[in-house]
């Protein structure tokens, strides 16, 4: 399916990176050439609350940045948005488009037999990934899961390019960035947890294409797209 715009929307909690993860993407999209917009959503901004963010990417100028409420893409960032409903929509797919995807960071399957159903019927793919296990191996810790999930979404819809994603983290990691309240730090923490900044964009750029890799094989086998572009021109 080729689309004009393809809208995200990223549920999680609070010191997952989400809203990082969005802004990264955004900054890959308009690398690529793309239009986009990236903006979080969350009410008490500490750890473990419900926290979530949109990233809007598309092939004209895009204006709103109101809430998202009819994604193309959800994920997923930690099992409890799910086991304990701790997302700003219920159930969390609410507002799925017919023809979309749901990614979910778990090494374990979570949806009920009646969630699945519903999915189906909307024609929705549903993938699972060990985000934060594949988060650990590679960067050695669980602050890396949103490169994970920033992977997952580009190698399943390819809206922006390696290449893009690899001048995003540059630009967020490497250079002197200015966040505000919780993201900045996060992304202290982050830092911190490296000795040298470059180790810190190797690793983190090394988790995100493992994870591409993975999302991109599993798309291909189950003949999984989602694409931005002009529709017009790929008929």
């Amino acid at each position: 399916m080729i689309k004009k715009r393809l809208n995200i929307r990223m549920s999680g909690l609070g010191g997952q990176g989400a809203v990082t993860a969005a802004h990264v993407m955004a900054m890959a999209a308009n690398r690529d050439g793309k239009f986009s917009i990236s903006n979080p959503f969350f009410g008490a901004e500490k750890r473990m609350a419900p926290a979530e963010s949109y990233c809007r990417i598309g092939i004209e100028r895009i204006y709103d940045r109101g809430e998202l409420v009819f994604p193309d893409v959800i994920e997923v960032f930690h099992p409890q948005v799910i086991t304990m409903g701790k997302s700003y929509t219920m159930p969390f797919y609410s507002g799925i488009k017919e023809g979309g995807v749901v990614i979910i960071n778990s090494d374990v399957p979570l949806l009920s037999d009646e969630d699945i159903q519903r999915l189906k019927d909307l024609n929705v793919a549903l993938f699972y990934i060990p985000g934060t296990q594949i988060a650990i191996e590679i960067a050695g810790t669980e602050l890396s899961t949103n490169m994970t999930m920033i992977g997952s979404v580009a190698g399943i819809t390819k809206c922006v390019s390696m290449e893009s994603l690899d001048g995003a983290l540059q630009e967020r990691f490497g250079k002197k960035f200015v966040a505000s309240g919780g993201t900045a730090s996060l992304d202290e923490a982050i830092k911190k947890k490296f000795a040298k900044k470059e180790m810190l964009l190797q690793k983190n750029l090394a988790t995100v294409k493992r994870a591409y890799e993975i999302a991109t094989e599993w798309a291909e086998k189950n003949k999984i797209e989602l694409r931005v572009g002009n529709p017009a021109v790929a008929a």
